[in-house]
């Protein structure tokens, strides 16, 4: 990978050598990987995103669409990572590279690290101004993108769901139980809009002052927008910070209130719960793939076996949230 590697960035930015290549930790679906290369201009700091051996869900986008996303992102002043280089073959797999840059994305730290006190009080007003730029991406301007054909979005995210339990061949009576409450409880329709698909503590870029991007566009698609605004309220991104709902990091109604002052919607904290008990139920079947990725020998990996046994902490979310609600 190395030599082919080499090439593209030499066209990119000239005659220089790759100072290091190194795969870096965690990327549920997709390798991560940090270069830096050097030409006569200096040192560039780069990231490497390359597809692995399957997906979480169906409806993964290509990093190709991908790679456009992010492209569309940026040119609507959503704080992304600047793409650089679409690969379509990179030793077998598609690839992208963008900038690489300084910070912390992973959870646990940026919920609990002291040195991010200041950032995490930033945050749930940060979150919402940038999904309010996210959502007001005009969505014609992304027709490669998944949309909803002839039904309104949260029926197609119900569907996909469906379908991705069936696919697993096997009995989940709590996700079963959770999809039935979402069948018989649909919620009032809004106008679609681009969505990230994944927007959540964990894919976001923090340093200690604040939030510095947006990351992991691959689930992006047209659809609800309480489905982004209520996927952070998923207990499992919360990192073990359970009494503050939004991530780990903050109250909602701050969120929704900065959220509806840039947009002019009118949601309400009620409003996101079908979507909260939905992001729970999509979790597990996300983390039930991620085990059959290992056990198919798709991607051997104790990372994926492990996310396969935390499917049983959103059952139990699903059945605390739909007893609590009555």
């Amino acid at each position: 990978m190395r030599e082919a590697l080499q090439k593209a960035l030499e066209a990119l930015f000239g005659p220089g050598e790759i100072a290091e290549l190194k795969r870096l930790a965690g990327g549920a679906s997709k390798e991560a990987w940090a270069v830096d290369y050097r030409s006569g201009a200096g040192l560039h700091p780069l990231f490497l995103r390359r597809a692995g051996g399957g997906v979480i869900y169906r409806g993964t986008l290509s990093l190709e669409a991908e790679f456009r996303t992010l492209e569309l992102a940026r040119a609507h002043r959503v704080r992304v990572p600047r793409p650089l280089l679409y690969l379509p073959d990179l030793e077998g797999r598609e690839a992208f590279l963008m900038e690489r840059l300084p910070g912390e994305s992973i959870g646990a730290r940026v919920v609990r690290r002291p040195e991010y006190a200041r950032a995490r009080a930033r945050l749930p007003e940060a979150m919402a101004e940038e999904l309010a730029k996210i959502h007001a991406i005009p969505p014609e301007e992304a027709p490669f993108l998944p949309r909803p054909e002839g039904s309104p979005p949260w029926r197609v995210a119900l569907e996909e769901a469906y379908r991705d339990l069936d696919a697993l061949g096997e009995p989940h009576p709590a996700l079963e139980w959770g999809l039935r409450w979402l069948r018989e409880h649909p919620p009032r329709e809004r106008p679609p809009v681009l969505v990230h698909g994944d927007f959540r503590i964990g894919n976001l870029l923090v340093d200690e002052e604040g939030l510095l991007a947006v990351l992991d566009w691959e689930f992006a698609h047209i659809g609800d927008p309480r489905e982004d605004l209520a996927w952070p309220l998923v207990r499992a991104w919360r990192f073990g910070e359970d009494g503050k709902r939004l991530g780990g990091v903050g109250e909602v109604e701050p969120f929704l209130e900065r959220y509806n002052a840039l947009t002019g919607q009118d949601l309400v904290p009620e409003e996101l719960f079908w979507w909260e008990v939905l992001g729970n139920v999509r979790w597990g079947l996300g983390a039930l793939n991620q085990a059959q990725r290992h056990l198919k020998g798709e991607e051997r990996s104790v990372e994926l076996a492990i996310l396969g046994r935390l499917a049983a902490e959103m059952e139990y979310e699903i059945l605390f949230l739909l007893e609590s609600h009555g």
